[in-house]
């Protein structure tokens, strides 16, 4: 079992550092666009595909982007009906299993898919229970997606309420290995191994080959926070 000390986690502050500004600007992202959702507001759901793809497409669209996914998801309370109203969209994929490599962004077609089923009760999901009972931008993750990106994936939302009502979440998913690519060269300049967990102590990013994403670690109260976060960086190895 990888252990934690309080002498190896205090060499990691500049990673913590790199963690909370990485998130920093995914929320800056996300608070703009429920600016933007809620200055239409009560327009209702007329025009709510174009209007959420006018926000999110450039950023999915982007030269290497961060994001793989993006988009809107609507209570039931706005658009009226019972059925799952999802404003998302897909970024240029890697070969997937499912849709294949794409090369442009794509709107995510809940119809045509049959394991979607699931989804009907999607507020009872954490990444759309959580904001909505703590009024809080959540982090959901990782975990395996199997709906989009088939890949290990971290999603962030963030609740978009008007008058005391909840209108949906806004998000992004973003691949792990994107999050990798961001925070490894910060986390390999501690001086020994050290993984990014989430509040669970499940693994999202690591530098101990032992200890891959996926992993569940414990971590003690010496483990370095990353503001703005629930995410903590914790020493490994012996």
């Amino acid at each position: 079992m990888a252990e934690t000390t309080t002498a190896a986690v205090s060499t990691v502050p500049t990673a913590a550092v790199r963690v909370s500004e990485l998130f920093a600007r995914i929320h800056d992202t996300l608070g703009g666009w429920r600016e933007a959702i809620l200055a239409d507001e009560p327009a209702g759901a007329t025009s709510l595909d174009d209007r959420v793809a006018a926000l999110v497409l450039p950023a999915l669209a982007a030269d290497d982007p961060l994001l793989i996914g993006a988009g809107f998801v609507a209570a039931p309370e706005l658009t009226g009906g019972t059925d799952v109203r999802f404003c998302w969209w897909l970024g240029p994929l890697d070969d997937n299993p499912v849709f294949g490599a794409t090369r442009a962004p794509s709107k995510l077609d809940l119809a045509a898919r049959s394991y979607s089923d699931y989804l009907r009760d999607f507020r009872s999901l954490e990444w759309y229970s959580v904001p909505q009972s703590t009024h809080r931008t959540h982090i959901t993750g990782p975990y395996v997606d199997h709906l989009c990106a088939c890949d290990y994936i971290v999603t962030v939302t963030s609740p978009v309420e008007y008058d005391g009502r909840m209108l949906g979440v806004v998000g992004v998913d973003v691949y792990v290995k994107r999050l990798e690519r961001e925070l490894l060269p910060a986390m390999l300049a501690s001086d020994r191994p050290v993984a990014l967990v989430n509040e669970h102590g499940r693994v999202t990013v690591s530098t101990d080959p032992a200890v891959p994403a996926g992993t569940v670690i414990p971590f003690g109260p010496d483990a370095e926070e990353c503001a703005g976060t629930t995410f903590r960086l914790v020493a490994t190895g012996v």
